[in-house]
Formats: C-alpha cells, structure tokens, sequence
C-alpha cells in the first residue's frame, strides 16, 4: 500500500515538474489542438506509470524520455487517423438520398427528356443514334446520311444545349469556365448549327 502512495506521489511530482512543457511540446505536433495534445499527455503519463525502471534515473532525465515517448504516441496516433476512413456525419447521411427512392431518378428522367424536346430535329437525330443507340460517329453518319464531321458538330451542339437547359449538368469533355458560359449564351444560334 505505501509502494502505491509513492508511485502516485511520483507520478504526480512527474507531472507538475514536467506536464506543461510536455504538453507544450504536444500542442506543436497536433497543430495547436488541445485536446489530442492533452489525450497525448494523459498516455505518455500512463507509460511513464507503466514504466517504473523510467524512474530509477535522476528525475531530471525523465524529461527526454517523456518527450520521445509523446513524441511516438503522436506520431502512431496521426498515422491511425489517416489509415482510417473518414466518419460521415448524420448530416451527410440524412442529405445523401436512399436508393430505394426511385423519386430522384424519375426526375432527373422526365427532365432530361424535357431537356431533350428542346432540341432542334436534327440535333435529337444525333443523339438518338450517338447516346441511344450506341453508334460510333461514322456508323451514326451512314445511317442519318449526314458527313461524320456534321454528326460531331450536332452532337457537340447539342450537348451545349443540354447543359444550359439541365442545372448541375455537364457535358463530357466540355469545361464550364466563366467563359464557355458565357460563350454558351449565344442563344438559339448554337441549336440551329
């Protein structure tokens, strides 16, 4: 029983002497957060209270010893954040939509054939044979007996068009800069081509 008394004396002597710089030196290496710093003071504490032998030195060596061993508790706890995924908070998962809802998908469905009956004739011909169909440019342009160059441009048209009339749409390969916007208002001149 007094073996015990003397370790927490110990222990508590360790921690008056050496706790603020310890947790000085842990602030730096959590990037100034106090509370890892402080769970990295409390387990370096509790090794030196594992660790008696530590004790057996001239108490002023027991600083060197508790720095590297904070200094390796930070290290293996930033290496296990990062091994572990990332947590997803309730609010994510309340905004992320359930894929049993069939709602989000028949929407998006009925807009973009909405999209679509905007388009000129002969920009829908395209990307009925394109998208729809899944024929390649030539295959597309035999079969619309249009150029394969005309085919490109019609698709290219209409994809524009496509994404002004869908929000959060893009089309592929098509950057949305400030400036593509803008040049994308040229109105019904791009359906026309």
């Amino acid at each position: 029983m007094a073996e015990e008394r003397t370790d927490e004396r110990a222990l508590t002597e360790l921690q008056r002497e050496h706790g603020p710089a310890l947790l000085n030196f842990l602030l730096g290496l959590t990037y100034g957060d106090r509370q890892r710093a402080e769970d990295l003071l409390q387990e370096t504490l509790v090794r030196a209270w594992q660790h008696p032998e530590a004790f057996d030195g001239p108490f002023e060596s027991m600083r060197p010893w508790l720095f590297t061993v904070g200094r390796r508790l930070a290290i293996d706890a930033r290496r296990s954040r990062l091994a572990r995924p990332t947590e997803v908070s309730d609010g994510i998962l309340a905004a992320t939509p359930d894929p049993e809802d069939r709602t989000e998908s028949t929407v998006a469905v009925l807009d973009v054939r909405e999209a679509v009956r905007t388009l000129s004739r002969e920009h829908r011909a395209v990307l009925t044979q394109i998208y729809f169909r899944g024929l390649s440019v030539n295959e597309a342009a035999r079969v619309l007996g249009i150029p394969p160059g005309t085919v490109k441009s019609r698709s290219y048209y209409a994809l524009r068009a496509l994404a002004r009339s869908l929000p959060g749409y893009s089309a592929p390969g098509h950057r949305r800069s400030s400036s593509s916007r803008s040049a994308s208002n040229d109105g019904a001149s791009a359906t026309s081509r």
